[in-house]
């Protein structure tokens, strides 16, 4: 029996696009207040993901005493974008890997969006985001569409980014193509290297 391949994940591929923006951000707020930034950022951010997890799997956690509440108010408003428009889930954090793209990675979501197949990302943010600000997301969004198909020959042309931010109740909602985004994609990890 042949090993499978070890693939770097997709987040990982991307790491390195964000990272000079990283480094210079971290320098020009400090060492001690960007780490605390980012510590809390991913706490939220986990949390509210797992909060949105468990409310499309029908396991809402709605009584749970133990979640905070700006944690609480980061999934109330993933929830206004699912209750509007997300049916016929496919796959929640679905593990997948890709031969063609020589990734790996784990699926926040596939399910209807409008009534169309589309891969779809739940994120978080202190702050709203302009759309020039996540194209590293659909680009992540574009290599699970790819990875989807790949494994099941049902293609996925729909890419849907779904941000809760701490300046509206309403979520940011970018939807692109997968065809805009998959070339993108393919030269970062042409040009990754472990």
């Amino acid at each position: 029996m042949e090993d499978s391949p070890v693939y770097p994940s997709v987040t990982t591929v991307l790491s390195k696009k964000s990272a000079e923006g990283i480094k210079a951000w971290r320098k020009r707020v400090g060492e001690a207040k960007a780490q605390a930034i980012t510590t809390k950022a991913a706490r939220r951010g986990t949390k509210a993901h797992l909060l949105i997890e468990d409310y499309i799997l029908g396991e809402d956690t709605h009584d749970d005493d133990r979640i905070m509440p700006e944690d609480r108010e980061l999934a109330n408003k993933l929830k206004v974008a699912a209750n509007k428009s997300i049916d016929n889930i496919r796959v929640v954090e679905g593990q997948m890997m890709s031969d063609f793209l020589r990734v790996a990675g784990t699926v926040d979501c596939i399910a209807e969006y409008n009534g169309r197949l589309a891969v779809i990302d739940w994120k978080t943010s202190a702050r709203e985001k302009k759309k020039e600000w996540v194209d590293g997301y659909f680009m992540q969004a574009a290599a699970y569409a790819v990875m989807f198909e790949e494994n099941t020959g049902i293609p996925i042309d729909t890419l849907v980014v779904v941000i809760a931010h701490d300046e509206s109740y309403e979520p940011q909602i970018f939807v692109e193509k997968r065809d805009d985004w998959i070339h993108e994609f393919i030269k970062y990890r042409e040009q990754y290297t472990a």
